[in-house]
């Protein structure tokens, strides 16, 4: 008891809380550094013009003036735009088809499962420099097989009109897998007392699709509907890698644009605007999505 006299000791409580603090630690850190202190110099950054080099000049609020005179950038929005209205309508569609599909208890359902899903779990860079050799236009396969039943091959990635419902199409299918796999747990999660039911009350298989399993899906429907909006506006590797933007600045989406203000031609305040733009626009349609939520999303 003498050689405690003098020395703190800790309680088991006051322990608890410091090893609390020591496996926290890393995290708090590495979110300060990498993620909250990046995000506060950005917005300072989008104030000033700064090519990386020198120190930054303060411009206030011109390069938010310049944004909505810039051609392109309205280019940018608008294809975005674009992008989103083809490729979250079908994605949803068709992953939701499949799975119904998919939920079917057969032998070897499985196998079928798995290889809707690799292709999520593909690299998008292999990915789309694959669909760029089955797009090219002299040597591709998907020209080849539609001269085979008499239709007119296309310069897919080359023609202003094709080159973003291309993009879209490859999309759709990269991320099918993903969706599926949502949509499917949320099916098997239904309960299959309410199909027997309707059965036992004549409904045919439309009727129980429309009335049971369509207003249990609601939640998942909107989880996915958010993430793929959002995902939407995100779109880069297809544009940059298949296209650079092209043709004539059909495929230029806004974070590609973006990234060539920042990293190609070192506009870093002029790209940090563009980017709160895009952030600014994102967090209108979640709050719109969150708001009419309430009318149909059946918990």
């Amino acid at each position: 008891m003498e050689l405690l006299k003098g020395k703190k000791v800790l309680t088991y409580n006051q322990e608890q809380k410091l090893w609390f603090i020591f496996f926290l630690a890393p995290y708090v850190i590495g979110l300060l550094v990498f993620w909250i202190g990046p995000v506060i110099a950005s917005i300072f950054i989008s104030f000033t013009k700064w090519e990386l080099v020198g120190s930054p000049v303060w411009v206030g609020f011109n390069n938010y003036k310049q944004l909505f005179s810039d051609e392109i950038f309205i280019k940018s929005l608008i294809n975005t735009a674009y992008y989103t209205i083809l490729s979250v309508p079908l994605s949803m569609i068709c992953s939701l088809l499949l799975a119904v599909a998919m939920n079917q208890k057969l032998k070897g359902i499985v196998v079928f499962r798995t290889a809707f899903f690799m292709p999520y779990i593909s690299s998008m860079v292999a990915v789309a420099l694959l669909w760029s050799w089955i797009y090219n236009p002299q040597y591709g396969i998907l020209n080849y097989f539609l001269e085979l039943i008499g239709i007119p091959g296309q310069n897919w990635l080359g023609d202003p009109k094709w080159a973003m419902p291309a993009l879209v199409f490859m999309s759709v299918w990269k991320g099918l897998g993903y969706n599926m796999m949502i949509w499917l747990a949320a099916l098997q999660g239904i309960p299959e007392d309410l199909y027997e039911a309707a059965r036992i009350d004549g409904a045919n298989k439309w009727q129980q699709f429309k009335n049971i399993t369509v207003p249990l899906l609601s939640p998942t429907t909107f989880m996915l509907l958010i993430l793929s909006i959002i995902n939407s506006f995100k779109v880069f590797e297809q544009s940059y890698i298949m296209t650079k933007g092209g043709p004539a600045h059909a495929t230029m989406t806004m974070v590609l644009y973006i990234y060539s203000n920042a990293f190609v031609w070192l506009k870093m305040g002029y790209a940090s605007a563009m980017a709160y733009i895009l952030a600014i626009i994102i967090l209108v349609l979640t709050v719109i999505q969150l708001r009419l939520q309430k009318k149909w999303v059946h918990y």
